[in-house]
């Protein structure tokens, strides 16, 4: 089988458009029905003009751009815009606004300089919008806001409804002509048997035929309710925004004009808007231009626009347009036309399905041509030429059945099967906190033979506290205010006060007053634990840190390992804080705070002394972090760059993020699944050492490396070195990816890998299975993921791998199932065609048995929910076949036992079973088509029974099967 399905084959991420335009050539003339069997498959063409229109919008953004650049480009256009009137509606002016929605969306879409000048600059936007930055948006002048400049919601693809669906069923070509066939029954019926008799047989084939387009219809609709569910949740984006003067976090889709948002690294502009302050934010606007240079944004150039991503930095901006008023808007109103790719599952379902077409459309002549040729020769012996009423409804019943032979041959259940069981993992999955993005990314996880997994957050709880900390030349644990009060009184003044300094100035998050007038710290959790610290020790010492002033910031990113801020201090002096990984901040340091509070040069031996110390902290599986500070002139703080030597090092922080409950047995179950689990770290490679053989990911025998040691190995080296890899600590996003790759093409492995930051990216891209965390991932990560970790718990991963497990094998015991149906019912009807010249299986009876196993067999075997003996065998590798040797055996055993059953009724069933009369016939082949089914009902007892470990588990019994019965 696997040889006739090479055309068949597709990757499951980024298919080619050569490799899908091939298997839907290959598939030809063989479907019944093309609006249903590829009603989830994109159209190509659709997405081309998706494509073309995505270009151009980025086409008109680059002229924009130009404009900027080429002077005599740029006044042309500006001179332009400048001309353009925007009169102000009463309608707007009542509202108490005074500029209009459309001045107000070309500013910053069209870059407009000039206009923003006039108009004073962003404070003059904010007053004329009626907004303070430092207050927002008051909540009850959101509905006004939203009438006169729009919502943040973009045009999408109206939902298809239920008659829709049954219009779809409608339009199987064989459904059609059986239709026609009882008609004509009818009609000759009624003119040759009369009433009521006439209509027994045309009316029994139009009921089969309205029975399963409804069923086929609910089945589908309800399919369709479970994606548009899933959608719902991949449109859930939140982002922090002031509103009545306290920060709050909003969906994206709740954002108005006037809004205030704060952006961070990782995040995606959700709107049109200014920039109002900010460090060092730089703008991928590849999504938007096409273009990879990123734009810096500033006080000169404040334009941001929507759906670009925060590559670096923070800001906050106002916004000025929304919704479809957004080019952003435009694009993602053409994208919701594009159409997701279908799956290699889907794919090579469709693939079995046209070559079992094929078989079955053959069969369905011969019959056809056996059952007339031995009607015609009969006849002629017979009765000579002369032909009767009768003869038409008998020729007409010989096609109806070769007709409906085609209708259980041509499996397009086969393909939709993936869909069902893909949307009923992916509805469960959600149950248990995982939101699958891509199709065939449930489906792929089932084959992951190895997970790259994060340490913070995934394998740990991400409750993170200061455990320890070292300064003054002295270790202390620390145990809240307490310990704050005995730390007071053992260091000195003023090494407190700077190290207050360096917590609350040297961080990218805040502390914020709520509505109910608590605290609360909004930021990552290593920088919540520093700021827990610095809040209880604040209580005992005054660090004026609310008088300074910052000047230049340098934000953390996983590549530099190091945060760095310049501040103005109250007395006039300038100052340069760092934190960061040890390594990092103690070669920046030639000075040391020591237990008198004054500054001394650190040498070698302190050096050492701190290395240890920071090592200690490490094996104790405590996250290190060293704080820093220089007293700058006047000359280095008119520098670009913040100084990067000369530092004081004040102390080394040991933060406490303890192992998640369940990581363990979790990683158990993935060895015991053939699923290699590799941990893939920035922290110091001794606290990674620490937490992995805590979790059971670091065996005695296997090896933890720093990133370094793999950066600029060749690739003999990396095939040796990386199959004994288990964790890889310090490692940059950069090591992480490469890992990836090379585990994919040097070892052929299934690839799943987390990742959370904006450096993921490439990572999440590059596996076979990109898992972002829902809670500490941002939305760039979230947005080149495949599967988003809701709770970002290692445990939840292991869920999604189960599900694609679970998928794979249902699949496989639906596609055995209708084999063995379809090649039973063809052989019955053909033999009995040729030795007997009828059929024992009436059109009526086929159709039944079409729709026990296109759709009421897959909802039965199809939406199985997993069992941990799923967990128990090894992957499904790359190259197996998806119909096993297993399965063959299954198939030819059970079709063979099923023939041989039907085959002694066909023959000999009158003798055996009694039967004499005129009736004979008719009670025989029902007797038959019974036992048909019941050989079915047994085939699903074989499947509980006498399924081997090797193959299927179902611990289950025969009602479980509930829809199917």
């Amino acid at each position: 089988m696997e040889s006739f399905l090479k055309n068949f084959e597709v990757e499951s991420k980024h298919p080619s458009a050569e490799a899908q335009r091939r298997w839907r050539r290959a598939v030809g003339l063989v479907v019944r029905n093309p609006r249903r069997r590829f009603r989830m498959v994109p159209d190509l063409d659709t997405r081309s003009e998706v494509e073309a229109k995505k270009k151009n919008i980025q086409e008109n953004i680059r002229k924009i751009r130009v404009a900027l650049y080429v002077q005599t480009a740029a006044l042309h256009f500006i001179d332009a815009s400048a001309n353009a009137e925007y009169p102000l509606s009463e309608e707007v002016r009542k509202a108490g606004f005074l500029i209009s929605p459309d001045e107000l969306t070309n500013i910053a879409r069209s870059h407009d300089n000039r206009r923003l000048k006039n108009h004073r600059g962003v404070s003059g936007i904010a007053r004329k919008i009626s907004i303070s930055p430092d207050y927002g948006v008051k909540t009850s002048d959101l509905s006004i806001r939203q009438e006169i400049y729009g919502i943040n919601q973009y045009v999408e693809k109206p939902p298809r409804s239920f008659l829709m669906f049954v219009w779809d069923a409608l339009h199987d070509l064989t459904l059609l002509i059986l239709m026609i066939c009882a008609l004509i029954s009818i009609v000759v019926g009624l003119a040759t048997e009369g009433w009521p008799k006439g209509m027994y047989d045309g009316l029994g084939i139009v009921l089969s035929i309205f029975l399963v387009v409804i069923v086929t219809s609910i089945s589908d609709y309800r399919q369709s309710l479970q994606f548009r569910d899933l959608e719902k949740e991949k449109k859930k984006i939140f982002i922090q925004v002031t509103r009545d003067g306290y920060r709050q976090r909003v969906s994206i889709y709740d954002l108005v004009v006037g809004d205030i948002v704060n952006l961070s690294i990782g995040d995606i502009v959700p709107a049109d808007g200014l920039y109002i302050s900010g460090y060092a934010l730089l703008i991928d606007e590849s999504s938007m231009s096409g273009e990879s240079e990123p734009v810096h944004v500033s006080h000169e150039k404040p334009f941001l626009l929507a759906g670009t991503k925060v590559q670096d930095g923070s800001a906050t901006m106002i916004v000025t347009a929304v919704g479809m008023k957004t080019e952003w808007g435009k694009l993602m109103e053409t994208l919701s036309y594009g159409g997701e790719d279908e799956t290699p599952l889907q794919v090579k379902l469709n693939g079995v399905a046209t070559i079992i077409g094929k078989i079955g459309l053959a069969f369905a002549s011969l019959t056809f041509i056996v059952l007339l040729g031995r009607f015609m020769l009969d006849k002629f012996y017979n009765a000579g030429l002369k032909w009767f009423p009768d003869d038409v409804l008998t020729i007409l019943n010989y096609f109806a059945i070769s007709v409906t032979i085609i209708v259980v041959a041509v499996p397009e259940g086969l393909p939709l099967a993936v869909t069902l069981s893909l949307a009923f993992a992916m509805k469960k999955l959600m149950e248990e906190k995982a939101l699958v993005r891509h199709l065939s990314a449930c489906e792929t996880m089932g084959s992951a033979s190895c997970i790259c997994t994060d340490k913070t957050g995934t394998l740990t709880t991400k409750h993170m506290v200061v455990d320890k900390i070292w300064i003054c030349e002295m270790a202390k644990s620390f145990r809240g205010s307490e310990s704050a009060v005995s730390l007071k009184s053992m260091i000195p003044g003023s090494a407190l006060t700077v190290l207050l300094q360096c917590i609350f100035l040297n961080s990218g998050s805040e502390v914020v007053r709520g509505k109910d007038g608590e605290n609360s710290i909004l930021g990552t959790p290593t920088e919540t634990a520093l700021l827990e610290f610095g809040l209880a020790l604040e209580t005992q010492v005054d660090s004026q840190h609310q008088h300074c002033k910052k000047l230049k910031v340098e934000p953390f990113n996983s590549v530099k390992k190091k945060m760095s801020v310049v501040v103005e201090l109250p007395d006039g002096g300038t100052r340069a804080f760092c934190k960061g990984a040890p390594e990092i901040v103690l070669q920046m340091c030639d000075h040391v705070i020591d237990s008198d509070g004054s500054i001394i040069l650190l040498s070698n031996k302190q050096k050492d002394n701190v290395m240890k110390v920071i090592n200690d902290f490490a094996c104790e599986a405590l996250r290190t972090l060293c704080l820093a500070f220089k007293d700058t002139s006047g000359e280095e703080q008119n520098m670009d760059e913040i100084p990067a030597t000369g530092y004081t090092l004040i102390c080394v922080f040991g933060i406490k993020d303890p192992v998640r409950p369940g990581v363990k047995e979790a990683v158990q179950t993935c060895i015991a699944a053939g699923i290699k689990v590799r941990m893939v770290t920035g922290d110091n490679i001794n606290t990674a050492k620490a937490i992995a053989k805590e979790c059971g990911i670091l065996s005695e025998d296997g090896l933890a490396v720093e990133g370094s040691e793999i950066r600029n190995k060749n690739p003999e080296e990396m095939k040796d070195i990386i199959p004994k890899i288990q964790v890889m600590a310090r490692s940059l996003p950069l090591d992480k990816h490469t890992l990836v790759k090379n585990l994919r093409k040097m070892f052929n492995e299934v690839v799943a890998v987390t990742g959370d930051g904006t450096n993921d990216a490439p990572a999440l891209h590059e596996a076979d299975i990109g898992l972002a965390m829902g809670i500490a991932g941002t939305e760039v990560a979230k947005e080149s993921a495949d599967i988003i970790i809701l709770d970002d718990n290692f445990t939840s991963i292991i869920n999604v791998a189960k599900w694609g497990r679970s998928v794979y094998i249902n699949i496989q015991k639906f596609v055995q199932f209708q084999l063995t149906v379809n090649i039973v019912a063809l052989m019955v009807n053909f033999v009995s065609a040729l030795f007997t010249g009828s059929a024992p299986l009436t059109a009526v009876q086929l159709l039944w048995v079409n729709m026990i196993m296109d759709t009421l067999g897959a909802l039965a075997l199809a939406t199985e929910p997993p069992n941990d003996n799923m967990m128990k065998r090894p992957p499904v590798r790359r190259s197996q076949s998806f119909i096993t040797p297993v399965m063959w055996r299954n198939i030819i055993g059970q079709s063979m036992y099923q023939l041989i059953v039907l085959g002694l009724l066909m023959f000999d069933g009158k003798k055996l079973l009694g039967i004499d009369g005129l009736d004979s016939d008719i009670v025989l082949n029902t007797f038959i088509f019974n036992t048909f089914v019941f050989c079915q009902v047994k085939y699903l007892f074989d499947f509980i029974i006498f399924s081997s470990g090797k193959y299927f588990v179902f611990d289950i019994f025969i009602f479980d099967f509930a829809l199917f019965v």
